[in-house]
């Protein structure tokens, strides 16, 4: 009798040791010995552990969804295992499958937003990336409760989306989404104002107004400065700042779908963008002005120039007078309707 229990106890001790070996290789082994393949993984906010496995095994990223149940809940993490897309790289053992979903490596998007986008623009790139619809995008920054929510008396948030690549979560909001842009915004901006304290008195909504001049007259660093020192000598001698692109935004507001040339009969319309008809800056920025930009209107360049015209290669002529503007115009433009003015 003591010999069969002591085979029996023996027995017992090997088939739980090669239960315990069978478990331990199911855990830290691949389910399958393939190519590498990605499988993506949609897990519903409030989702079950037993749900979170019958989906992993449903699309092969685990095999026997009762075991990954079994070892998650020895492991405390059944109420850590966080929602969202995951594409994981197959094949994958078990126990990394589970560390990063306790961990939350969801799939994230990436958006980069160029220098001198609208909200317009950036709503239409939200879209296409698939994490909002563009009137959703539209509508939050232009809410006035959200704008002020996020400490500025604006209408909009048009020009304090802060130009840059952004990683966002298929879940993300579009609120979230535009207070990561203004954070990125205000850590950008306070830093040059910070470094160049002592440039401006200008309040930051008129330096931001003036950024957007600058990031839409010209896609060259180099002239940025020039062209916010002509801004600012027109200014200060109260003249108009006839700048093109605050009136195609102002015609862009009542038609989104304008994209052609501006007109003798759009620069004669009045509205609070068009600075051909009204003196000072406009009512707002008109795009979202990169870091360049910025910083020309912080250290505007030393100069005397006060007109400015397109040489059609994505450079621009400058001129101190408007005898040597005209003339500019006569050379660059001499297909366009002459207009006299600091922009095109």
């Amino acid at each position: 009798m003591k010999n069969a229990a002591l085979w029996f106890v023996m027995i017992l001790m090997l088939w739980c040791a090669c239960a315990g070996l069978r478990l331990w290789q199911y855990w830290r082994h691949p389910a399958r010995k393939a190519p590498t393949a990605e499988a993506c993984v949609d897990i519903p906010e409030g989702s079950g552990l037993k749900k979170i496995a019958l989906l992993l095994e449903e699309k092969g990223v685990i095999r026997h969804a009762a075991l990954f149940t079994l070892f998650a809940r020895l492991l405390n993490a059944e109420h850590r295992i966080q929602s969202g897309e995951y594409c994981l790289q197959l094949p994958l053992p078990p126990a990394a499958v589970l560390a990063k979903l306790v961990r939350g490596d969801v799939r994230m998007v990436r958006i980069t937003i160029p220098e001198g986008s609208t909200v317009f623009d950036i709503a239409r790139i939200v879209e296409h990336s698939g994490l909002a619809a563009a009137h959703e995008v539209v509508g939050t920054a232009t809410d006035p409760d959200f704008v002020r929510s996020l400490g500025y008396d604006n209408e909009s948030l048009e020009g304090y989306l802060f130009p840059d690549t952004y990683l966002f979560t298929r879940k993300v909001t579009p609120a979230a989404l535009l207070r990561r842009m203004v954070q990125r915004f205000s850590e950008v901006v306070g830093r040059e104002l910070r470094h160049n304290g002592n440039a401006t008195s200008l309040p930051l909504r008129d330096i931001v107004i003036l950024a957007s001049l600058v990031e839409k007259e010209t896609p060259q660093q180099s002239e940025k400065p020039l062209i916010a020192a002509v801004f600012f000598n027109r200014l200060r001698r109260g003249m108009r700042l006839e700048c093109d692109p605050t009136v195609q935004y102002g015609v862009r507001l009542e038609d989104p779908q304008f994209q052609g040339r501006l007109r003798k009969h759009h620069l004669l319309k009045a509205t609070p963008y068009n600075t051909y008809q009204i003196g000072g800056l406009p009512r707002g920025p008109i795009c979202n002005p990169g870091l360049d930009a910025i910083r020309a209107v912080l250290q505007p360049a030393a100069s005397d120039y006060l007109f400015f015209v397109s040489r059609n290669d994505g450079t621009h002529q400058f001129s101190r007078t408007l005898e040597e503007h005209n003339a500019a115009v006569q050379k660059y433009q001499r297909t366009r309707p002459q207009v006299v003015g600091s922009g095109n």
